[in-house]
């Protein structure tokens, strides 16, 4: 007879997503995931299949927390530009008051990951392909409506945003001031005019 799991596995994935944040994916060992967690390194295995299962599971655990409302925030507003400015504004808020200062596991997964896992640079992809979508979609409904310049394309302009949405990240982890961030997050949505 099968034995049941007795463990929640979103738990397990919400506590190795933390992990993964603060040691990136190398510097995780499977020590450090079964103390977060609170499973051995068996159930682990048994549960997720290898530690690459579970940086998987706290991936797409971590875009459904953060990237997905930030889409969903995108295609709820009409005035495009104060959709963007409170998305920017939003993602400096998230870092600067990060008092543990973790990582940003999209970004991360970039730098650590994505040039040699394919899974993982699909995540991505498909990550930023949505933001960048969503982006697009407001910023051509903005410029048809006159909120927005219509100097640069829209698809440059939803391009260049998660660049630099992206970039607050990178810098946030080396500065989380407020201040700081949003002088740079000012002059990205300086764009827009």
């Amino acid at each position: 007879m099968a034995r049941t799991r007795e463990f929640d596995l979103d738990a397990a994935v919400d506590a190795a997503m933390d992990v993964f944040r603060r040691k990136g994916y190398e510097g995780a060992s499977i020590r450090d995931l079964a103390e977060a967690t609170g499973l051995g390194s068996g159930s682990i295995y048994a549960a997720f299949g290898s530690k690459d299962g579970l940086y998987l599971a706290a991936l797409d655990l971590y875009r459904q927390r953060y990237a997905a409302p930030l889409v969903e925030m995108l295609r709820s507003g009409n005035d495009a530009r104060e959709v963007i400015r409170e998305v920017f504004v939003g993602v400096v808020d998230d870092i600067a008051g990060d008092g543990q200062r973790l990582a940003c596991l999209i970004v991360g997964a970039s730098m650590e990951r994505a040039h040699h896992d394919l899974r993982v640079a699909e995540r991505l992809r498909s990550t930023t392909q949505s933001l960048e979508l969503a982006l697009y979609d407001l910023l051509a409904e903005g410029q048809l409506r006159g909120q927005i310049s219509t100097d640069r394309s829209a698809s440059d302009l939803a391009s260049f945003l998660v660049t630099s949405l992206q970039g607050l990240r990178v810098m946030g982890a080396i500065n989380p001031d407020r201040a700081t961030l949003m002088r740079s997050a000012e002059v990205a949505l300086s764009c827009l005019s």
